[in-house]
């Protein structure tokens, strides 16, 4: 992500003038020549889609083959009901032709096909990789293609659950300049992969380890065993998930309250709705964060975090090998 030698124009200059300001120009440039690919369009994603184009990153790709129904509209405030009513188009395409009116300036583009099934190479054209309602077992394949690339690639998740979302960030081997008074220190993040992390026994955890972590974990397993998509769940399912967690805490060590049943149940509750105010503030926290990654600006996000509205709070975690080094 470098920002390479290119000026900005003096369009990008008066156009992105304020944000210039707080974060300076050598940022900016960075921001204007990174490339993101986003899979899976639900509310977080497209208000980070917005964010991210009104910040001025060089282009975002859009997957996503969907067809728009009354579930795709619930919190995605690109699309409209006319559209809804009268287009054969993908929420892909539709996403994009909304996009490009926020920013002339930003590529915006829409790709078909399944994310998961793209062949490393496809991945070398971008910087940053955010996914959304992936199974767990295609997130950790794509991180792991991510991961492969000779270039450092930025991996995100983002996930919501009725009221309550989760974001896992994988920067890989990350440094940053850290502002410590008048001074500037070099900082080295080694993050772990997805599927590093959700394999760390559960007992060697923090105690203090939000539990949405967990039960977000127990949704993901029943899913695979069951073949659900993500999020085709509701209470219906919740015996049967309660048990999952049982049998799943008793092969961690833990205690089956270690994952309360008010907690599935409110995970469960909204089936596939989505609440629009938690999809802004988890969709508004992965763009501060992706925008901090690209231009080397702000401590990064290591590596999940979870908000509840439950209580309004959001909570980072840091669920990391035991033997990784921070510098």
């Amino acid at each position: 992500m470098d920002g390479g030698e290119e000026e900005l124009t003096a369009h990008e200059t008066a156009l992105y003038d304020r944000q210039i300001r707080v974060w300076g120009v050598d940022a900016q440039k960075r921001l204007s020549k990174a490339h993101v690919l986003v899979s899976g369009l639900n509310g977080a994603t497209v208000e980070f889609c917005k964010n991210i184009v009104l910040a001025g990153v060089g282009s975002v790709t859009l997957m996503d083959d969907r067809l728009v129904s009354e579930e795709v509209l619930g919190a995605n405030f690109l699309i409209s009901l006319d559209e809804y009513a009268n287009s054969n188009k993908s929420v892909a395409e539709l996403c994009a032709e909304s996009l490009r009116s926020f920013n002339p300036m930003v590529g915006v583009s829409f790709l078909s096909g399944e994310l998961s099934q793209m062949d490393g190479q496809f991945f070398d054209k971008f910087d940053v990789v955010v996914v959304c309602s992936f199974s767990q077992k295609d997130k950790i394949l794509i991180n792991e293609t991510c991961r492969k690339r000779q270039k450092r690639i930025a991996f995100y998740t983002i996930d919501c659950r009725d009221s309550c979302g989760e974001i896992f960030t994988d920067l890989q081997n990350y440094t940053y300049m850290q502002k410590k008074g008048d001074e500037r220190i070099e900082r080295q993040l080694n993050y772990p992969s997805l599927e590093e992390a959700v394999l760390i026994p559960w007992k060697d955890l923090p105690r203090k380890v939000t539990k949405l972590f967990f039960a977000m974990r127990v949704l993901e397993k029943f899913e695979l065993l069951e073949g659900r998509k993500p999020g085709e769940t509701s209470l219906s399912d919740l015996p049967s998930i309660s048990k999952l967690r049982k049998d799943l805490c008793e092969a961690q060590g833990l205690k089956e309250s270690h994952v309360a049943d008010s907690l599935l149940e409110r995970l469960l509750a909204a089936g596939k709705m989505e609440h629009p105010a938690v999809c802004a503030i988890l969709g508004g926290i992965l763009g501060q964060e992706v925008i901090k990654a690209i231009s080397g600006k702000g401590d990064p996000l290591k590596n999940f975090f979870y908000f509840d509205a439950a209580d309004g709070k959001g909570i980072i975690e840091d669920i990391t090998v035991p033997d990784a080094v921070t510098a």
